[in-house]
């Protein structure tokens, strides 16, 4: 997240005549077709992306990408640059503005984030790749988040779902033998790892965006299991951020904390410390999304068997709804000099059968958004048959509210996690505020 949930049959490679490729025989652009474009004039090519590099092991976006992309092309160069999400919005913000911005770079689907398709798009900084053939082997779902005016300016990684992991082997301990169903269930289950002496949940709340992990699976129960259409009612004046549904979500989530079932003082840990609590069996769970599924699942100071499940914010008899939603991805810088070899490159890296199209599937945190590739991650599979089956889900809530409302969520509620008297009722009514000053603009 910052940012923040039936996809999806193989398709023909289409390489495209460009200016690169100007001048060739009718041999030599034959021979373009087997060999990746050997002939053609060398250019390199830019990207940008955020989050953190694969601590073992090799990195798609950084080694495997540049590496698969220059064998199949070899006069195209591919140079890539991964930085922290605390880092990238700023900075590719930064260079979108003084038309310094790299060919490729990670935006948000919706109004997700400041670097999201709607704003970016409206800006005119995102080139139109509505004509990429390999777009029907993708939902249209996906494809309509990651569009502006009818035009498709990005492709996503897949499709994401925040959830609880959780350490199997201290639920076996204290005699939790199966997974919450409901909010009762799930405060008795805290309590029970409480009383054993165990932290039941640690959040790396230091980490801004991580408050919202947790309250955008509360919201998809008690705003939008009975409303899907809330935001929408609140982007026409008809519904309220500051009214008993967000209410009752930040009150929910404030509960937690204040029965000590998350960690004590997370403001002071980030989300890379969290995680490493968690993986080292010192919390029995940890609020995230199946973006972080490397380090989750990575070796600890202990072993133990990993499990995935929605949080149940739900009341007892009514069904569970996840948060579940098309995740970020890839954009074209509209006033690049090389749109056309980005083209050329992405119809390669999704043909749905090429070297690049399997290595980018097997490493894929996110869950591939794309015809015919089933999930491969069993341990999101019962959260994901469960979203499959019944289709009770809500995209990540910041999606649709303008850039700037979440920052207000994650603040005002930080006030309540450090102990202020701020009550769930600042939080919501400084989030409609923001929203109010937004939205106006």
């Amino acid at each position: 997240m910052k940012k923040m949930k039936a996809f999806l049959s193989g398709t023909l490679v289409l390489i495209l005549s460009i200016a690169l490729l100007a001048g060739c025989s009718s041999s030599s652009s034959s021979e373009s077709k087997s060999t990746g474009s050997s002939n053609s004039k060398k250019v390199t090519i830019t990207m940008l992306v955020s989050g953190n590099k694969a601590a073992s092991g090799q990195d798609f976006e950084v080694d495997i990408l540049p590496k698969l992309v220059h064998k199949k092309f070899p006069n195209i160069t591919l140079e890539v640059q991964k930085l922290p999400d605390d880092q990238y919005t700023t900075s590719i913000k930064t260079k979108l503005a003084v038309n310094q911005a790299p060919d490729i770079f990670r935006v948000w689907p919706r109004m997700a984030n400041a670097a999201s398709v709607m704003d970016l798009g409206k800006g005119g900084y995102l080139a139109d790749l509505s004509d990429l053939p390999f777009m029907n082997n993708l939902s249209q779902t996906v494809v309509d988040d990651m569009s502006y005016n009818g035009k498709v300016y990005a492709i996503t990684k897949g499709f994401d779902m925040l959830g609880t992991y959780y350490n199997k082997d201290l639920f076996q301990k204290v005699g939790i033998t199966e997974v919450p169903k409901d909010w009762d269930a799930f405060l008795a289950a805290c309590q029970k790892l409480k009383d054993a002496g165990i932290t039941p949940i640690v959040m790396g709340d230091k980490d801004p965006w991580v408050i919202q992990f947790g309250l955008y699976q509360i919201a998809a129960n008690t705003v939008y299991a009975d409303d899907k259409d809330f935001d929408t009612k609140l982007q026409d004046g008809k519904e309220s951020l500051n009214g008993p549904k967000w209410q009752k979500a930040v009150e929910m989530y404030q509960e937690l904390y204040k029965k000590g079932y998350i960690a004590k003082n997370t403001l002071g840990l980030g989300g890379p410390q969290a995680i490493q609590m968690f993986i080292d069996g010192k919390a029995a769970m940890t609020l995230d999304g199946t973006w972080d599924y490397t380090p989750l699942t990575a070796k600890g100071a202990t072993e133990f068997e990993r499990g995935f499940f929605p949080l149940p914010a739900n009341e007892k008899g009514k069904p569970v709804y996840q948060a579940a939603a098309t995740a970020a991805g890839w954009a074209v810088n509209a006033k690049s000099e090389n749109v056309e070899a980005v083209k050329q490159i992405l119809n390669y890296w999704f043909d749905g059968k090429s070297d690049l199209f399997k290595e980018w599937v097997k490493t894929s945190s996110s869950i591939v958004a794309y015809n015919g590739v089933p999930l491969t991650n069993e341990l999101y599979k019962d959260a994901y048959d469960q979203y499959t089956s019944t289709g009770n889900a809500i995209y990540f809530a910041n999606q649709m509210w303008p850039s700037g409302v979440d920052a207000t969520l994650e603040a005002k509620f930080a006030e309540i996690i450090g102990g202020q008297s701020t009550t769930p009722k600042d939080v919501t009514k400084a989030m409609q505020d923001k929203f109010d000053e937004l939205w106006k603009k």
